[in-house]
């Protein structure tokens, strides 16, 4: 259909055109209906069927009514159209009062009105109904699409993957009993339990999530209810992020593993969020990472007075730094390229930039890495703390947050050894008296989903890639939570501290990885294959445990917690090292560093760390 093809100008123009042929006819029809013949005398008062269209059509204009996208048009175009017409009716009899025209048949003004509604009205509907009958008949080569949800987000998602040339939605779902057995924007309606049973038949084998404002609790059982069935789920994000433009609707992704494991958000506390931030100079170390960037996100949505981003990697700043300046919140940022080693850098940083808050996030926390490069994760784990640190005291930094993790608790690594001993640094420089300015806290949390250690993105990529999905082990579990949460409770954590405080997330229920694999190969629209399944697509492999890796991970060494205001943080009462044996302990661990005697060093980990337990496979 060459219409369909034309330019936008081109098809306004066409439109325009054919108002300007029918509101002349809809005058005339109404006057033959008046008089009651199919040749009324209009000779007389001619000159009326060249103004109302010069009349009318620029009040169409001014009503919008040309800037309608005719395929994509809806019910609500008849109420302007009434509203256009009605006016142009009001004008009208107006006109034909002040030239005195005694000859025109008054009544037939209002019966002009309800044919040019009807004339206008129709031209567009059936304009549309081509347009779609054209689409329609190419549809056959677009990618079939049910939709869960028929709401708002449903409706504008539909109409936008109509317009494209690679999916055509063939069925809505959703749970209201109301819009079952209707149709939205041209496509039926049909109640979930069908689904399965409908997108068969349909030959239909992906599924939109449009329901951004629904729990994650509903989120979950919708996912349940279609895993495994050879359905490929995908999800769209929030409303307020298509609306105010931080997303498009090219965004829609898989439906992640975050869709199915993470909890339903608690929203923050205020008071917890602004003494520490709104109107502060904050800084955050390790600004590219994962928890770090996620961070920066959040902190300049508190309308801080500026933001340092310290970062060793030069292409993590720039991602960083482009990614928040986009933002467009209007907050000061520096961003740095430093090392949080250089402790004579850092105070003249802080100093410069008068640092009131820091987030220290940078960190070496790769397993396997740091297991085979004990001297690094040392210098950067242990004394990049203890460096920033001392440089906070110096600079007078008011609050330091240390970003933790659960393989500090017993561990049976390096990784996790020296972030122990990093907490036990700051523990010990709490309780000196020249360091009472600075309120030192620790947040202790498990895996990030997402994040660039965690398991997630690897199990996508193996997926992606046609298997096999490689678990270390068939017992092994892990603690999960998004990385927005972790950020916005560590936020708030920092602001509870009184001192050398270890804070502790609350992570939910552990899950099994081969569990996790499970669900990403079954969201991804394939069937694991294994002895029951010789015919699936991707199958899981157990390599072993890497070298220091627990089978489970904890998040208390013991079992002395507090609650704290609130319910998902809580703080941990555990021992410390006074600081002046720790520091001499410190002076030894950096002459080991220094000549690179790694065995050494995690004896000196062994003594400092007593609950640390190299594994077997370690030793």
């Amino acid at each position: 259909m060459k219409f369909a093809k034309l330019s936008r100008r081109w098809k306004i123009s066409i439109v325009l055109a054919s108002d300007l042929i029918l509101l002349p006819m809809a005058l005339w029809s109404a006057i033959a209906l008046r008089i009651g013949t199919l040749t009324p005398p209009v000779e007389v008062y001619w000159w009326v069927f060249f103004a109302l269209p010069i009349m009318t059509v620029p009040i169409f204009i001014r009503l919008g009514l040309y800037r309608a996208v005719v395929r994509y048009m809806d019910d609500r175009i008849i109420y302007t159209v009434i509203l256009g017409v009605g006016l142009s009716a009001l004008f009208l009899a107006t006109v034909l009062m002040m030239m005195r025209e005694s000859s025109f048949p008054r009544s037939a003004v209002l019966i002009y009105a309800v044919i040019a509604v009807a004339y206008i009205t129709s031209s567009r509907f059936i304009a549309r109904g081509l347009i779609r009958s054209f689409e329609d008949g190419r549809s056959d080569r677009r990618e079939r699409v049910a939709i869960f949800g028929a709401g708002r987000a449903g409706l504008q998602t539909a109409l936008a993957l109509s317009s494209g040339a690679e999916f055509r939605p063939i069925a809505f779902f959703d749970d209201d009993a109301n819009l079952q057995g209707t149709s939205v924007a041209g496509v039926r309606v049909y109640d979930p339990k069908e689904a399965i049973e409908i997108m068969a038949k349909k030959d239909c084998h992906q599924l939109l999530l449009a329901i951004p404002s629904a729990s994650r609790a509903r989120r979950r059982q919708i996912i349940m209810q279609f895993e495994g069935k050879g359905i490929e789920l995908k999800t769209l994000p929030g409303m307020g992020d298509l609306v105010h433009g931080t997303v498009r609707i090219e965004d829609i992704r898989p439906v992640g593993v975050e869709d199915l494991l993470g909890r339903d958000s608690v929203s923050p506390e205020e008071d917890l969020l602004g003494p520490c931030l709104t109107g502060k100079r904050i800084m955050v170390t390790g600004a590219g990472g994962s928890i770090g960037s996620e961070l920066c996100r959040q902190i300049v949505k508190m309308a801080p007075e500026s933001l340092v981003m310290l970062e060793i990697s030069e292409f993590n700043l720039y991602e960083i730094s482009q990614e928040i300046s986009s933002m467009g919140s209007g907050v000061r940022l520096i961003p740095v390229l430093g090392d949080c080693r250089n402790q004579t850098r850092m105070a003249s940083l802080m100093k410069e930039h008068r640092i009131q808050t820091l987030y220290h996030a940078a960190a070496y926390k790769h397993v396997p890495l740091v297991e085979a490069n004990v001297v690094e994760g040392v210098e950067n784990n242990v004394f990049g703390t203890m460096a920033t640190a001392l440089a906070a005291v110096e600079a007078g930094v008011a609050r330091f947050v240390l970003i933790s993790t659960d393989k500090a608790v017993r561990p049976t690594n390096v990784m996790g050894a020296t972030k122990r001993l990093a907490e036990l640094v700051l523990q010990g420089l709490a309780a000196q008296p020249e360091s009472h300015a600075t309120c030192f806290s620790m947040v202790r949390f498990g895996n990030v989903l997402g994040s660039s250690g965690s398991v997630v993105p690897l199990f996508r990529e193996q997926i992606r890639r046609g298997g096999p999905v490689t678990v270390t082990h068939p017992e092994v579990t892990r603690y999960f939570m998004t990385i927005p949460e972790a950020a916005q409770l560590v936020l708030q954590a920092g602001t509870m501290s009184t001192g050398g405080d270890v804070f502790v997330l609350d992570m939910g229920e552990s899950i099994r990885i081969v569990e996790l694999a499970q669900k990403m190969i079954q969201l991804s629209g394939l069937t694991l294959k294994n002895a029951f399944n010789p015919e699936g697509d991707i199958e899981i492999a157990f390599v072993g445990l890497r070298p220091g890796e627990k089978l489970y991970e904890e998040l208390l060494i013991g079992d002395n917690v507090e609650k704290t205001k609130h319910p998902r943080i809580m703080r941990a009462v555990e021992r410390s090292i006074p600081w002046p044996e720790l520091s001499n302990g410190l002076i030894e661990l950096k002459k080991m560093a220094g000549s690179s005697k790694e065995h050494e060093m995690k004896d000196f980990l062994k003594k400092f760390v007593i609950e640390y337990r190299p594994s077997l496979s370690v030793e």
